[in-house]
């Protein structure tokens, strides 16, 4: 089997034979010799390889360019550049498949991210969207180790539900049904199906029985929102953790922010140096402060009172009762200088499985908000006593009927109970400075764009 590039450059000794096998991001032809940079996408650097004129290896090169992708082998030896420790000295070239330099869209030059997403399909081939999508599989990576540790199990909720865990009615139907058909036609489920826009109250279920669950998987929303921090299907992280309050919950969104960012320093300090140069200047001193420095508290109603008495002119004014808009959240974490947990907030904006707190005006749910992003986190105590859930969604208007299941919950040995939710998109575009949610997930999904 062939040897990753990324294995390679951590050999501690010369080899008189190995093999690579990738795509060519550059050719440069000098006299006597010819100079290719190979990547196999397992690492940010490519190899350096020197295949001499007037070998087999050269003249198989003649038809290779940029993009086309090879197979070499030959000798792993110490590079006299200061740029690489190894280069290869090439032996045997065979090209696997060509690239038409009439044809192939991606050029030595930077490429704009609009223009990137326009062939989503070959931009993880780019340095950028290599690093983000390596920084992906190590942070899905880092989340599973650190509920692991911490004796978590790790659950799947439904992709496909028939009710709404958010009750705000942007939901994607799915049905079997054709557009013709008629309206007391019988469909598959025998009652309308969505994709989930979130697997909270399955995960609740779970974590009334087995104490401390998560879940990690694609959720959808069919709001039709074009801003840099929406999509259409994302990924969220949810867990759940019976006989807990809010503050367990709080100080768990915590670590877990920290200890992520902790683990990308250890695992991927080449791809994140990367964002640090060419995105965002500073990300790397910023990161090392939001993992080691405490996050802020604050209850909703005094930061209501700092965004009243700043000299800063909203556009929406801050009123107790209003959620907070992007460029509250903004200001709080530019005048915290950090991020900062708002808890309590008024119950006539939160969901209905939050937990009243005893001044029947608040309820006890809590939001991570960072510098750059906003929110990144938002959890809350549920409700889990049967008479005051009951109460409440008689109050918003919700069938019980729907959430026969849910409730049982406070029916037969209930418990306090606390989670958040996290989105991933989100957690990347914090630990690469990238501000569009687009660039985060290999393949967007957004109003008007189903390519690919």
């Amino acid at each position: 089997m062939h040897t990753l590039i990324a294995e390679a450059k951590n050999c501690t000794e010369p080899k008189e034979d190995i093999q690579i096998k990738g795509w060519i991001r550059t050719r440069r032809d000098a006299k006597g010799f010819s100079f290719l940079e190979i990547n196999d996408g397992s690492c940010l650097a490519g190899m350096q390889c020197i295949v001499d004129t007037g070998t087999e290896a050269h003249d198989a090169l003649a038809d290779a360019n940029t993009g086309s992708s090879v197979s070499i082998q030959g000798k792993l030896v110490a590079s006299p550049g200061n740029k690489q420790k190894w280069e290869i000295q090439v032996q045997k070239l065979v090209i696997l498949g060509e690239a038409k330099q009439e044809n192939y869209p991606l050029q030595k030059k930077r490429h704009s991210d609009e223009f990137l997403r326009s062939i989503a399909h070959l931009r993880a081939r780019t340095n950028k969207y290599g690093a983000m999508f390596r920084l992906r599989s190590e942070a899905a990576f880092a989340i599973h180790t650190f509920f692991h540790e911490r004796h978590f199990t790790y659950v799947h909720t439904p992709i496909l539900t028939g009710s709404d865990c958010e009750g705000a009615g942007e939901l994607f139907r799915v049905t079997t049904l054709p557009p013709n058909a008629p309206r007391n036609a019988h469909d598959f489920f025998s009652k309308q199906c969505n994709l989930t826009v979130s697997g909270q109250l399955e995960a609740e279920t779970l974590a009334c029985a087995l104490g401390r669950v998560y879940t990690f998987g694609p959720t959808f929303r069919a709001e039709n929102s074009n801003t840099p921090r929406h999509a259409a299907e994302f990924w969220m992280v949810e867990p759940e953790v019976a006989f807990s309050d809010l503050n367990d919950i709080m100080r768990l969104s915590e670590e877990f922010v920290q200890t992520i960012i902790q683990s990308l320093f250890k695992s991927s300090l080449d791809d994140l140096t990367l964002f640090d140069s060419y995105v965002e200047k500073g990300l790397l001193k910023r990161l090392e402060k939001f993992a080691t420095t405490p996050f802020a508290k604050l209850p909703y109603a005094e930061c209501i009172e700092l965004l009243k008495k700043s000299k800063e002119k909203f556009v929406y004014p801050p009123e107790f009762g209003i959620d907070l808009a992007t460029e509250h959240e903004r200001f709080l974490t530019e005048e915290i200088q950090g991020p900062i947990i708002v808890y309590d907030y008024p119950k006539a904006i939160k969901s209905f499985y939050m937990r009243d707190n005893t001044d029947q005006t608040t309820v006890a749910a809590m939001d991570v908000l960072m510098p750059g992003i906003g929110e990144i986190i938002g959890g809350s105590q549920r409700e889990e006593r049967f008479d005051v859930l009951m109460q409440k969604m008689q109050q918003l208007n919700l069938n019980a009927e729907n959430y026969w299941w849910y409730t049982d919950l406070r029916k037969f040995g209930t418990v306090p109970h606390a989670g958040f939710g996290l989105g991933f998109e989100r957690l990347l575009m914090l630990v690469t400075g990238v501000n569009n949610i687009r660039d985060c997930i290999p393949f967007p999904r957004t109003p008007g764009s189903l390519e690919f």
